[in-house]
This record gives structure tokens, C-alpha cells and sequence, in this order.
């Protein structure tokens, strides 16, 4: 397989000026303050807001995540700070 494959050469290429231009956007509409706040209503509207009992099952949820992940990385620290006692000992007997 030739190693420029897929690869046009410069010489090839058509010249800057021949290339389409990059689309143009649109100018915007300008929106009113009235406007704009009878839209924000409208979206504040279509906000829905979890239940008391959702709200209390999922902060138990978290809470018993928390716990569990300390008690993990608890009991990870302390089999790696037991190890590392045991590798200072072995390496203080030997002086």
C-alpha cells in the first residue's frame, strides 16, 4: 500500500479562494424583557419536583454509600498500613 495514500497533494488542492466559505449565521432576534420572563415562566412551569418520599429514600441510599465506602477504604488503609509494618520489620531485623 503506498504510503500517501488518501493523502491530496498540495499542488493538487484548489486554491483558498475557490473553497466555499463557511456558512454565515443568521442574525438573531432580539427578545424583549417581558418576553423573556413570560419564557422563563413557562419553562419554571415544566420543572417537577421529587417527592418527600423520594427525597428520603435517596438520602438513606447516599448515607449507606458513604458508610460503605468508608469502611472499604477503611479496612483497604489499614491492610496496606499492617503490610507496610511488616515490611519494616522484616527489613529492621536484618541490620
Amino acid at each position: 500500500m503506498p504510503k500517501d495514500q488518501g493523502v491530496t497533494p498540495t499542488a493538487l488542492r484548489p486554491p483558498a479562494s475557490a473553497r466555499p466559505a463557511p456558512p454565515v449565521e443568521a442574525p438573531r432576534k432580539r427578545t424583549s424583557l417581558a418576553q423573556f420572563f413570560r419564557e422563563v415562566r413557562a419553562e419554571a412551569r415544566k420543572v417537577t419536583w421529587t417527592s418527600w418520599r423520594e427525597t428520603w429514600i435517596t438520602s438513606v441510599m447516599v448515607g449507606i454509600m458513604v458508610v460503605a465506602a468508608a469502611l472499604f477504604f477503611f479496612g483497604i488503609d489499614s491492610l496496606f498500613g499492617f503490610a507496610m509494618q511488616e515490611i519494616l520489620k522484616i527489613g529492621g531485623q536484618g541490620g
